[in-house]
C-alpha cells in the first residue's frame, strides 16, 4: 500500500520560511505526478502546486514567486519550499500522488483529484 508521509510543518512569523517534505514508500516517484494541496478547517481544499513526471510545475496564483515545488526521484522525496509566508498560508498541507495524466497524455490531473495522499502537516503563520 502506498504511503506518503509529510513533515516540516510548524509555526512561523509572517515573512518567514518553511520547507515541507513528503517521503513516499511502496511507490516509485518517477512514475507519478506529485503535488501539494492545503485545507483550512471548515473550508474547501485548495491546490497549491504540482510537479509532473518531467519536472514541469504549476502553482496556484497566490503562491507564485513564493513557493517552490521540487522532487528527488532517487530518494522518493517531494519538497515544498515556502518563503515570504503570510498568515493566509496557514493550513494543513498534504502531499499527493497520481500516475494518471489528463487526456492527451501530457499534463497532470488537478492535484485535488490525485488518488494517493498523506495525512498532512500543519503550517501556522502568525502576523
Amino acid at each position: 500500500q502506498v504511503q506518503l508521509v509529510e513533515s516540516g510543518g510548524g509555526s512561523v512569523q509572517a515573512g518567514g520560511s518553511l520547507r515541507l517534505d513528503c517521503a513516499g514508500s511502496r511507490i516509485i516517484y518517477g512514475n507519478y505526478c506529485l503535488g501539494w494541496f492545503r485545507q483550512v478547517q471548515g473550508k474547501e481544499r485548495e491546490g497549491v502546486a504540482t510537479i509532473g513526471k518531467d519536472g514541469s510545475t504549476t502553482y496556484t496564483d497566490s503562491v507564485k514567486g513564493r513557493f517552490t515545488i521540487s522532487r528527488d526521484n532517487a530518494n522518493n522525496m517531494l519538497y515544498l519550499q515556502m518563503n515570504s509566508l503570510k498568515p493566509e498560508d496557514t493550513a494543513m498541507y498534504y502531499c499527493a500522488a497520481d500516475a494518471r495524466l489528463r487526456r492527451g497524455g501530457f499534463s497532470c490531473l488537478d492535484v485535488l483529484d490525485f488518488g494517493f495522499r498523506g495525512h498532512g502537516t500543519q503550517v501556522t503563520v502568525s502576523s
